[in-house]
């Protein structure tokens, strides 16, 4: 398994996928967004098993800064994803080409 978090330090539920993958002494490799966004590749990957929508924060004061309500374009709102980094629901917890938004353990338990 090759499993990559990302997520902020802040987030209750990355703080708890964390906690999940060191319990079973799984290594990861975790990312903040605050730091450093996922890349274009990675955001393809990603949306490619959860979808785009999943991605967003619909809640987060950069969504409703952004006006991103009134944006429909998929292009558009992943160029926003990319430049916004504080607009993903966290955690996104990546395995190879499967990934999981939010804390979702019954998935990962599958994967082990």
């Amino acid at each position: 398994m090759n499993i990559q978090i990302f997520g902020v330090k802040k987030c209750f539920d990355t703080k708890k996928a964390e906690r999940y993958f060191k319990e079973r002494r799984i290594k990861y490799q975790f990312i903040d967004l605050t730091i450093k966004g996922l890349s274009k590749g990675e955001l393809h990957s990603v949306k490619a098993a959860v979808g785009l929508n999943n991605l967003i924060n619909c809640k987060s004061k950069e969504y409703k800064r952004l006006n991103l309500d009134r944006i429909f374009s998929a292009n558009l709102r992943e160029e926003m994803l990319l430049n916004n980094p504080n607009l993903y629901r966290t955690p996104i917890v990546r395995n190879g080409k499967q990934a999981t938004v939010g804390y979702e353990p019954e998935v990962w338990n599958s994967w082990e």
